[in-house]
């Protein structure tokens, strides 16, 4: 018989639809059950189990994730799984926020704004480094194709607005929101020293201006697809941040805004905007990067933290 390395591991409320997700399918309890008797190698699994060994990978990877299987390299490279416990214990959820996680995140694609106001330059470049549609017509950003956007970008002033879900149900605290973006200024090819204040507005209300120094080509970005060859190449991962006593941009005090002041409610979407103001002192454009360009794998990060007892 294996080895279990816990009689039994306890899972939090927090938990509950992870684990489930993970036992849900009927194959993966086959896999707990292959292993229940001894260790096994993905090829051995495949060959039990009778199904191929990339689907035997995928479903070994979300057990693995749940914390209900572990592995191991083996002699010849390859990969040996084992259980790690005989039973759990989930609890269950005894008041609002319970089954939630201490930090909830939505992933918003940049492509998926609701509205935008810009003017040439500008354009859009999806993840394979093609250009969609055609440089400087302000109309691609009202296609279709916006949405496999990867790189956005305009020039001087302007917007573009998205609506989040508010992941937190009512009668939950919330702590901090917190919201994560790559970005940069918007110049001709690139140039270095581009100052850019771009503004982040949470339902209206102003949350701190992120002055970008430059437009970044200066090197390739770790993301960025080789046929990409328009100058912008990175941009700079910027956190804004609104507590119960104010705003943050990347810890540092940027505005007055209080969580209060945003009045998130739970049916209501939250709309965030990135702004290049007419009134600016440098109004040096946006480029906004998503999670195949730049230096960063992520799209644009809306960070519930919500509070716990203590």
């Amino acid at each position: 018989m294996s080895e279990f390395k816990q009689e039994m591991i306890r899972y939090p409320a927090s938990r509950i639809t992870e684990i489930g997700k993970a036992l849900s399918g009927d194959l993966r309890v086959r896999i707990l059950e292959a292993l229940g008797d001894k260790p096994m190698s993905v090829s051995q699994l495949a060959e039990a189990l009778g199904v191929t060994q990339p689907t035997i990978t995928v479903n070994v990877q979300m057990l693995e994730l749940a914390g209900l299987i572990v592995s191991a390299t083996g002699a010849n490279r390859e990969k040996i799984c084992s259980v790690t416990c005989k039973s759990i214990l989930l609890e269950l959820p005894v008041k609002p926020g319970d089954g939630l996680h201490r930090m909830e995140e939505i992933h918003m694609p940049i492509g998926m704004y609701s509205r935008c106001t810009i003017q040439p330059t500008c354009g859009m470049a999806g993840k394979d480094g093609a250009i969609i549609g055609s440089i400087d017509d302000p109309r691609v950003f009202y296609m279709p194709d916006r949405i496999e956007a990867s790189l956005l970008w305009f020039s001087g002033t302007g917007s573009i607005e998205y609506y989040f879900a508010n992941s937190l149900p009512p009668g939950v605290p919330l702590d901090e929101l917190q919201l994560r973006a790559e970005l940069c200024s918007e110049a001709p090819s690139f140039q270095m020293a581009w100052p850019s204040d771009i503004t982040l507005y949470i339902n209206d209300l102003p949350v701190g201006t992120f002055r970008s120094p430059g437009d970044f080509g200066d090197r390739k970005g770790k993301l960025t697809p080789d046929r990409w060859f328009h100058g912008t190449e990175y941009g700079a991962l910027t956190e804004w941040k609104v507590t119960a006593g104010g705003s943050y941009i990347n810890g540092v005090r940027a505005a007055e805004t209080t969580l209060a002041d945003l009045d998130l409610k739970y049916l209501e979407p939250i709309l965030i905007r990135f702004e290049v103001s007419t009134e600016a002192e440098y109004q040096g454009g946006l480029n906004l990067f998503g999670s195949g360009f730049g230096d960063y794998p992520q799209d644009i990060v809306l960070s519930f933290v919500r509070s716990i007892e203590r």
